[in-house]
């Protein structure tokens, strides 16, 4: 072997070996949880790496439900949720669970029907919709709701998740709020018994059922169906509006919201004008004392920065940001973590 040879063979195991010990040195910090936030989670991991390179995100979007397993299991660091833990879950952890609230989003009523217009619902034919009461597309609480659009009388097929999700507790909490009959067949959770439809596995499954299926209808956070062209209803709200999901109309009902101490709140069916009924926020799941201090620290490091610099980057992926008050409330928990 020449010398040029030798010398470029070893330059190239010396930048191997610097990028191996690079890696060795950076602390990885594993969660896991819900698809709903996925995508401002994804940007946050990605930003805050150019921010502390000494650590690196290792998150899973495996559903609310897994979420709320693996943090109870202490398999992962932090867990992700878009429906709050019940009291019973809470009382299985090891030590003391916050919820820190992140950002807020939609979920949507995505629907695939041929023609380019804007379907309208209210919450008593999403429940029939959903309970498998109503069948045809061209049912009369459908197109009465829907003057001037011609709506075939194809069979709607319903797609719901087939996991443990907090988009399902957002959509199911919304059903049993505006509904005594759902809330006593169905109920409100991250997975409940449904009536009828097609199961999906995340945002992503539903979103490709849909997508697939002529006739289908089903639930996505808001951000899936723009990604994947979906077309999504505007939904009748408290105040007897027809209103789109966007990031004013999540905001107008996040500004409703009475949020306890704990965090753990709803803001479905919000009052007010402009408020999109089905909307939800999300959690991170973190234990309040943190076993290992090094990484204790560094996940105190990353929400401080989450809930300021990140909070910034939501609405680029139409997700409402944090108002002013409960964000310092939240900011206040943080301190509360120790390590």
């Amino acid at each position: 072997m020449n010398l040029t040879k030798k010398l470029g063979n070893l330059a190239v195991a010396a930048m191997m070996l610097g990028l191996a010990t690079e890696l060795s040195a950076q602390m990885l910090i594993n969660g896991a949880g819900a698809t709903f936030p996925y995508p401002i989670y994804s940007k946050w991991f990605d930003e805050y790496a150019k921010v502390d390179d000494s650590v690196r995100f290792n998150y899973q979007s495996i559903g609310s439900g897994g979420g709320q397993k693996q943090i109870l299991a202490q398999t992962v660091d932090f867990g992700a949720s878009d429906g709050p833990m019940s009291d019973e879950n809470l009382a299985k952890a090891s030590g003391k669970l916050l919820h820190i609230p992140t950002v807020a989003g939609a979920v949507v009523v995505t629907y695939n029907l041929p023609g380019d217009f804007k379907l309208k619902l209210d919450g008593p034919a999403i429940v029939d919709i959903f309970r498998g009461k109503i069948t045809k597309w061209n049912d009369t609480r459908i197109t009465g709701q829907n003057p001037g659009v011609e709506l075939p009388g194809i069979d709607i097929v319903v797609v719901h998740r087939s996991d443990g999700s907090g988009t399902t507790y957002i959509f199911t909490d919304y059903l049993s709020a505006i509904s005594h009959p759902w809330q006593a067949e169905a109920g409100k959770g991250t997975a409940v018994n449904w009536p009828v439809g097609l199961g999906g596995k995340g945002n992503e499954g539903v979103a490709g059922q849909v997508k697939q299926t002529p006739g289908a209808i089903g639930y996505v956070e808001l951000i899936y169906a723009l990604q994947n062209k979906l077309s999504f209803a505007d939904i009748k709200n408290a105040d007897g509006k027809y209103i789109s999901p966007s990031l004013d109309s999540i905001t107008a009902a996040m500004a409703t919201a009475k949020v306890p101490d704990d965090f753990r709140f709803s803001m479905v069916n919000a009052s007010g004008a402009d408020a999109y009924p089905i909307a939800g926020t999300t959690w991170l799941l973190v234990y309040q004392t943190q076993k290992d201090p090094a990484k204790g620290k560094k996940i105190v490091e990353f929400l401080n920065w989450a809930l300021t610099k990140g909070e910034a980057m939501a609405p680029s992926l139409d997700y409402a940001p944090l108002p002013k008050g409960l964000q310092d409330r939240t900011l206040a928990r943080v301190k509360e973590i120790t390590f």
